[in-house]
């Protein structure tokens, strides 16, 4: 019987860790949409009690802008076309009609703002600031208490920038403040590394041979039209990932009520996951630490892991209150987790198909993620920090004093240490 009783713990584990994400997009279809997703502040925790005797002094920060617009006009355009072409052929269902017209709407109140930022994501942005307010005044307090904040040069990590910012200032009037978008910080900021982009190749047949697995669109393309030798004639995954990537991004803004499923109805509960996984797939071959692409693609943002190393030297030498703030994209978060180690953002695999399992996208990266690193100390100037993603506490990959609290000396030589992996 013991020989039996193996298997079935392995089989137990394995299928409650698959539950996990399949039962996490279940009860929140808008998790499947990954870095789409709208910032989830709805369910935030009140951060841990720091050890006695440490109190904040400096917040090392680096966020996505919010919730924008799709960037490329294909995006819209290329399902309106193809609905509208089958509309014109009499071909479209009543779930077609109904997409087209989800579509068009869309579309249309994209004109002219492909890329920026919406109503949703400056909203987010000035709740992170209200919270990091509310919960790390210390932070902030006092008449030498700065905030450098840095964009890329886009105009939507700009205004939220902007937005967090203002909501900082509104709480401490006294709060000197930098802001600046320049291309000078985009090394690190923003930093192209060829290297380090052309190693997200070497995944891109696993993440093919993933996308021929899962993609499946006949069952929808059944749903939407009425004619074999039309359908017969469509790219039905360019289609099917397209009017996904609308599905995801309409929790963007409230104009199209995030609260509901909008176009998620039109997919099932099964081709929702599939396409999720897929997506989960290609975001960590292009920012994780996959030894497909020989763990290349983390070393990326060498250059921001150094900034922040910098900026606490700095802060710690002076002694001053305040934070270091930077604003950009996704990418910059996915891979600086990685780099850091935070809360398994670090996960390494060969396998794809199993990958949904101990690895979700939406956990690390959706609109306006952000990591910060909480700084503490004593009287003794002993220094703590707290490592936060998206505003949770969560683990690093070293040994912690107590709790989610590391001593910085530890986790410094941790970054170093990393950063010795690198090969410029």
């Amino acid at each position: 019987m013991r020989g039996f009783l193996i298997p079935l713990f392995i089989l137990a584990g394995v299928l409650a860790a698959l539950a996990g994400a399949r039962d996490d997009i279940k009860r929140d279809v808008h998790r499947s949409a990954n870095n789409y997703m709208a910032y989830p502040d709805d369910d935030l925790p009140a951060p841990g009690r720091p050890p006695e005797g440490y109190t904040p002094f400096f917040i090392d920060h680096y966020a996505r802008h919010g919730s924008r617009w799709l960037i490329a006009p294909d995006e819209y355009d290329y399902p309106v076309d193809v609905l509208t072409r089958a509309e014109q052929a009499g071909c479209l269902t009543p779930l077609g009609k109904e997409t087209l017209e989800a579509a068009r709407q869309m579309q249309a109140a994209a004109q002219g703002r492909l890329g920026e930022l919406t109503e949703r994501g400056a909203e987010q942005h000035r709740g992170i600031a209200r919270r990091m307010a509310e919960r790390y005044p210390m932070v902030f307090a006092g008449d030498d208490a700065r905030v450098d904040a840095r964009s890329t040069v886009v105009i939507r990590c700009i205004l939220s920038m902007q937005n967090e910012v203002n909501e900082l200032q509104a709480h401490f009037p006294h709060l000197r403040v930098t802001m600046d978008a320049s291309e000078h910080d985009m090394r690190y900021m923003n930093f192209r590394d060829s290297v380090g982009y052309a190693a997200k190749d070497l995944g891109a047949p696993a993440v093919n041979a993933l996308r021929d697995r899962l993609l499946k669109p006949d069952a929808l393309l059944k749903r939407l039209f009425t004619d074999k030798t039309f359908i017969s004639r469509l790219d039905g995954k360019q289609l099917m990932s397209r009017l996904f990537t609308l599905a995801a991004n309409m929790q963007s803004t409230r104009r199209f009520a995030p609260g509901e499923r909008g176009l998620f109805n039109i997919f099932t509960d099964d081709e929702i996951y599939d396409i999720w996984r897929f997506n989960n797939a290609w975001w960590y071959i292009h920012g994780a630490d996959s030894p497909l692409t020989g763990g290349r693609v983390p070393f990326v943002q060498a250059n921001l892991l150094r900034d922040f190393i910098q900026q606490a030297d700095n802060a710690l030498m002076t002694g001053r209150r305040g934070a270091a703030m930077r604003f950009g994209h996704e990418t910059m978060v996915l891979s600086l987790a990685a780099l850091m180690g935070l809360d398994g953002a670090d996960y390494r695999t060969t396998d794809l198909t199993t990958l949904d399992r101990h690895w979700q996208a939406y956990r690390i990266f959706p609109m306006a993620c952000n990591i910060q690193l909480i700084f503490y100390r004593n009287r003794d100037g002993h220094v703590l920090v707290k490592p936060l993603l998206n505003e949770r506490e969560v683990t690093m990959p070293i040994t912690a004093v107590t709790g989610n609290y590391y001593d910085w000396n530890d986790v410094r030589e941790f970054f170093m240490r990393r950063l010795g992996e690198h090969q410029p």
